[in-house]
């Protein structure tokens, strides 16, 4: 550190000296003008008192300077502008990240499998930044994509496991099948010949269950019964198709549910059902695109680069072979197929009864003709936030000019129709019009089954009744709040994973499992 005073007395100039840390060069840092070459003894006073309190920042500058120049790196506070090595590293390393982000990987690119290969390809090629840059990034796409191509297997095994029949179930439909063949007691009318005037009775609770799965229709109906406080007052009407009518019949003709009374029915049995009064049905299976669609190659028209796992499961989803089922269609027919009937519970083969239901015939529809719970609120945000756009493709015209997106859709598997107020509307001949625009439009207007039409076919019909009444999604989501599940009075395990599949939820299952009936007849599993 220097003093120099002009020879005129006008300015004194402080300076400091680093030869090392500045290159040898003399850096001034302040330069102090005198005024007139006599001043007073007061204006010394207050230079030398200037002077006191700026030198020792002097110092310390010229130290920090003296320090850097011998350890050969920046040393000192930040607010010196002086930047730490390693932030200065992070700066550079990701300049050089976002140099290679746009860059094309080489075809032949040797890409390291782990970490510790990496590692050791670094000490042995020398690697500058930006090619370890390079691999890394390599490395990262090569992991996301395998990681793509797991979940896209995973949603393709959990599909197929879906929509298969589970061993245990087909053996149980051989078996009562040969039962059905084999012993009268197996065959005998369901119901008897007394009791057949009840199915026709106005008085009684009739509940609908469409189903080919006997091991799921036991379940329902044993449920029912036993959550019932009047259940002489019960009839069920079991409807299934003509390969599974013999099992479904040797079943409840060897497992009575007395006091409740079981009638099944084939759909060959139904003369209003034959394919000449079902037009729509017809159309599906005549048309091959159609047919293709359900029953082609799953993968068809999906490019696996693009989608995402969950938009690939809904996908699948759609193409399941249910949807062209005439048990999936049956209950837009419930008014012809039950012409005597005035009120009945319309149930799906996937839910559980927990509480009495009788309660639900004393709802007050108020004209309507569909009882049902609205998806679009209720406390389970996940499951209950479904609104029309959630089912319809509004880039079509003739949807966007019909339809309200944000209209709220309202649940099958649980629902009390109003047959009487029902023979009053033109809800069949809406549905089966809106189902073949749809074929026409090649399935552009929606993509998943028969609830789309009936959303369009019943409104203005439907009258919200609560939703603990139906509890939904517990085939599909794995965090359903079992306390909720307990409160519900009718369990929906709508979705792929069905209680009695092994891809069912552990922790879901018992609210099924404990309604299968176990006995000692040898054909129960």
């Amino acid at each position: 550190m220097q003093l120099h005073l002009s020879p005129s007395m006008r300015s004194i100039t402080i300076s400091s000296s680093s030869g090392s840390g500045n290159n040898g060069k003399v850096a001034g840092l302040m330069k102090i003008k005198v005024a007139a070459r006599h001043f007073s003894y007061g204006t010394l006073f207050q230079i030398i008192l200037l002077l006191a309190i700026l030198l020792p920042f002097v110092f310390i500058l010229t130290a920090v300077g003296t320090l850097e120049g011998c350890l050969n790196r920046p040393w000192g506070p930040s607010f010196l502008g002086r930047t730490v090595d390693s932030e200065r590293l992070v700066r550079d390393f990701y300049m050089i990240l976002n140099d290679v982000g746009g860059a094309a990987i080489p075809y032949d690119f040797e890409i390291p499998d782990s970490f510790n290969q990496l590692v050791t390809d670094m000490k042995n090629n020398n690697y500058d930044a930006k090619t370890f840059a390079l691999i890394l990034r390599a490395m990262m796409v090569k992991f996301e994509r395998e990681v793509r191509t797991s979940k896209l297997a995973e949603v393709m095994n959990k599909h197929f496991a879906a929509t298969s029949i589970p061993k245990g179930i087909h053996c149980l439909s051989l078996l009562l099948t040969d039962e059905y063949s084999s012993n009268a007691h197996a065959r005998k009318p369901l119901p008897p010949p007394e009791l057949l005037p009840l199915l026709a009775d106005n008085s009684y609770h009739h509940y609908i269950l469409p189903t080919d799965n006997v091991l799921a229709a036991s379940v329902v109906v044993c449920s029912a019964v036993q959550s019932s406080k009047i259940p002489e007052r019960m009839v069920f009407h079991v409807i299934t198709d003509k390969k599974t009518y013999a099992a479904m019949h040797s079943w409840f003709a060897l497992h009575p549910v007395s006091p409740a009374v079981v009638e099944v029915k084939g759909i060959h049995q139904f003369d209003c059902l034959a394919k000449e009064n079902i037009p729509v049905l017809d159309a599906l299976e005549k048309q091959e695109g159609i047919r293709y669609h359900y029953h082609g190659n799953q993968i068809t028209g999906v490019n696996l680069d693009d989608i995402t796992p969950r938009m690939f499961a809904s996908k699948l989803l759609t193409k399941s072979p249910k949807y062209i089922s005439l048990l999936n269609h049956l209950r837009i027919y419930l008014p012809e197929l039950f012409p005597d009937l005035d009120k009945v519970l319309f149930l799906d083969d996937d839910v559980v009864i927990q509480r009495d239901l009788s309660e639900l015939w004393e709802i007050d529809l108020g004209g309507k003709v569909n009882g049902a719970v609205e998806t679009c609120r209720g406390d389970d945000s996940w499951v209950m936030s479904k609104w029309f756009k959630y089912y319809f493709n509004f880039s079509n015209p003739r949807i966007a000019e019909a339809l309200d997106p944000d209209e709220c859709p309202w649940a099958y598997g649980m629902n009390i129709f109003d047959l009487h107020a029902w023979r009053n509307t033109d809800i069949k001949e809406t549905y089966h019009y809106w189902v073949n625009e749809n074929l026409k439009s090649n399935l552009s207007m929606w993509k998943l089954g028969t609830l789309p039409p009936a959303l369009i076919a019943f409104r203005g019909h439907v009258r919200p009744i609560d939703p603990s009444w139906h509890m939904l999604g517990l085939g599909y989501q794995n965090n359903t709040n079992v306390e909720n599940v307990k409160r519900a009075a009718v369990i929906h395990y709508n979705g792929q994973a069905k209680p009695w599949l092994q891809i069912g939820f552990e922790h879901l299952r018992p609210f099924w499992t404990k309604n299968r009936r176990r006995d000692s007849s040898p054909v129960v599993p």
